[in-house]
């Protein structure tokens, strides 16, 4: 029997329970690697850290990801395909303000979903410094503002005459801030902080 060779093992279809496993493994490493990054930094936090993080040896989180700035920017891209299909399903039910004041304090604790704002400052300075990252932060930027803007309009249908773009930059702006606010101030009054929400965000939402 001819034996088989590299090329055709790596262009072999994938099972789905082996797709599974890897996608597994992948979410393990992950979820290692935001923690390492919150408590350590990202210069600090070593493949090593990481692999002790979450069990397994450094040599199979190679298998996975060739490098430290690979998990980082698939943490990023993780964190887009999340937000995006949250955004997806927001429809004229939705309380924003209510939603940002619950989320306030919360994200990456697993009570809510999204990174934790040590790790979003973790990325953003990263990104002044490796254009790998840089390149990957501002993709998230954009393609989140889009969908800001989709959501905007499908929101008002068509009814906001002023610029939607505009809009979604200064609501991204705001929830961004929030994220650096949360750092700062992590035990915020929470009815200041739905009072303020609650006055500013039709301004941005509605016509």
């Amino acid at each position: 029997m001819q034996q088989t060779t590299e090329q055709e093992a790596i262009t072999r279809p994938v099972s789905g329970k082996a797709q599974i496993r890897v996608q597994t493994q992948r979410e393990r490493i992950l979820s290692a690697a935001q923690k390492c990054f919150i408590e350590d930094g990202f210069h600090a936090a070593s493949m090593a850290s990481i692999a002790a993080t979450a069990a397994m040896s450094p040599g199979l989180i190679y298998r996975y990801f060739n490098s430290k700035n690979e998990i980082i920017i698939a943490i990023i891209e993780r964190q887009l395909i999340c937000l995006r299909t949250e955004i997806a399903m927001l429809d004229d039910t939705v309380n924003l303000a209510e939603r940002l004041t619950t989320r306030y304090g919360n994200c990456g604790t697993g009570l809510t979903p999204g990174l934790s704002p040590a790790l979003v400052l973790e990325m953003s300075a990263e990104a002044t410094r490796d254009p790998d990252i840089a390149a990957a932060v501002a993709a998230f930027d954009s393609t989140l503002r889009t969908d800001i803007s989709s959501w905007l309009d499908r929101l008002n249908r068509g009814k906001i005459t002023t610029n939607t773009d505009s809009r979604a930059f200064i609501l991204q702006c705001l929830i961004d801030g929030l994220k650096v606010r949360q750092t700062r101030e992590p035990h915020i009054d929470r009815g200041l902080l739905r009072t303020a929400l609650n006055e500013i965000l039709p301004l941005l939402t509605r016509p």
